[in-house]
């Protein structure tokens, strides 16, 4: 396959090919190289600087890399030396909006060729293989904001760790949830990502005007695991990069601090396959056994997966009651208000689980081991399935975790989730978030100052 990759740069006469990998946010980061270059790179990978896995969402460095075993106790990366990224030739795409240029996602190694523990394309990877039988089915429902760049704060003392944001302006003003007429205001924009995205070869289903102002959804249909997470990691950076390409910011930050604006959410469809035939369909009722078990496992472990589905301190701001949101651990049949939503009816093929605790910032590689592996302990322990709640924000519930430390904690007493994840990758992405936590709890917010400026 290197070969025709090779004959397809030559044939469209590529001036840079892109080697990017996933890191441990779900942030494509790479080199771009010149296309003489790129042979070699597909025999012996792409040298990146070890430090890019350690580093927080304010691309800040977290651990002392310059101590023995760069503070995570890995020798191979300590003194900030070289990892490799080796391409995944299957991955490749030419890109649409940026010229002559080609495209690879790549999984991190070490020099002799071992996974970097880190690499978390190669963690879903090992969870897939724990299914053994079975394979992971997923079908992305992504709720997004672009807004019109009216100021990109590109001075010099808008720069830094991170730097300020642009100044933006809405393209409509919301609460018109699926108007025809509203489509039609966004619909350039929606055109112009779209045309981008089919180019890409995504499985697109739908393109909606959500509920808030200037928010989006598009869907994309059901692909294997490594497939689906992939997809989910190419759209939302192709949407970024299409998007600001043409004078628009396009977020998938749960809940921008803007006037009005609304969280966004990430609902995933899942299910198991096995030997093609959907294992969650049942010819009697709207789930079968193995997907009864597994959805068992999931309610089990749901707090404890919400650091992976929901990585940030924002997210969190999304979950309250009679929102369309989740805030307890409760499942229904066709019940949006339910964390978990099963869908589909007795003989159906397309009946799924849908998990609607994600926001669209998640790792995907991340959120979907953590399904798996919470699912797995449900089939394996043959977990006992409770009722469904009719009335998922009053049903007698464990509540979803409120903060990420919250979820942290619950993270970290989960035995489950640290065994299929590695007990250090769950202390080593804990810390990373806690830096970003650390740096928040020193941040005086907006509601401090109005609440306690005046009155004391």
């Amino acid at each position: 396959m290197k070969k025709e990759v090779l004959k397809e740069i030559e044939a469209h006469d590529l001036k840079a090919v892109r080697f990017s990998f996933a890191d441990q946010h779900g942030v494509l980061r790479g080199k771009t190289l010149a296309p003489g270059e790129v042979k070699t790179a597909l025999e012996r990978g792409v040298t990146l600087t070890s430090t890019l896995l350690l580093k927080d969402t304010s691309h800040r460095t977290v651990f002392p890399a310059f101590t023995p075993g760069a503070g995570v106790g890995i020798p191979e990366m300590q003194g900030a030396a070289d990892i490799l990224i080796v391409p995944d030739v299957s991955t490749f795409r030419i890109l649409p909006w940026a010229a002559d240029t080609g495209w690879f996602l790549c999984d991190a190694q070490f020099q002799d060729g071992r996974p970097v523990p880190y690499c978390t394309r190669s963690i879903l990877r090992k969870a897939l293989k724990d299914l053994k039988d079975f394979e992971f089915v997923a079908g992305l429902e992504v709720e997004f904001h672009v807004f019109k760049i009216i100021d990109q704060n590109l001075k010099p003392s808008d720069a830094g760790q991170p730097g300020n944001v642009p100044e933006v302006e809405l393209l409509t003003t919301g609460y018109q949830y699926l108007t025809e007429q509203r489509y039609d205001h966004i619909d350039p924009v929606v055109e112009i990502l779209r045309r981008n995205l089919e180019k890409l070869g995504l499985p697109l289903r739908s393109y909606e005007v959500e509920f808030g102002p200037s928010q989006f959804e598009f869907t994309l249909g059901a692909m294997p695991g490594l497939a689906s997470a992939d997809a989910m990691i190419l759209f939302r950076s192709a949407v970024k990069q299409i998007a600001r390409r043409y004078g628009y910011h396009a977020t998938f930050m749960c809940r921008p601090k803007l006037p009005n604006v609304v969280s966004s959410g990430w609902h995933l469809h899942q299910s198991l396959s096995r030997n093609g035939t959907n294992a969650f369909m049942s010819g009697e009722d709207d789930l079968s056994e193995i997907g009864k078990r597994y959805l068992a496992g999931l309610l089990a472990h749901a707090r404890g997966a919400a650091a992976l589905s929901t990585p940030t301190v924002n997210g969190y701001k999304r979950y309250r009651p009679y929102s369309l949101a989740p805030d307890r651990v409760v499942w229904g049949k066709e019940n949006r208000g339910a964390l978990l939503r099963v869908v589909g009816a007795p003989g159906d093929p397309g009946t799924r689980i849908e998990n609607r605790a994600g926001e669209p910032a998640a790792n995907p590689y991340l959120y979907f081991a953590s399904q798996i592996y919470c699912g797995l302990d449900g089939m394996t322990r043959k977990l006992p399935l409770p009722p469904p709640a009719d009335t998922p924000y009053e049903a007698e519930a464990e509540l979803l975790p409120r903060t990420l430390q919250e979820a942290l904690d619950c993270l970290r007493k989960d035995a489950v989730l640290c065994e299929g994840l590695g007990r250090s990758f769950v202390d080593y992405y804990c810390r990373i978030k806690e830096a970003e936590l650390a740096r928040f709890n020193l941040e005086v917010s907006d509601w401090e100052h109005r609440e306690y400026f005046d009155l004391f």
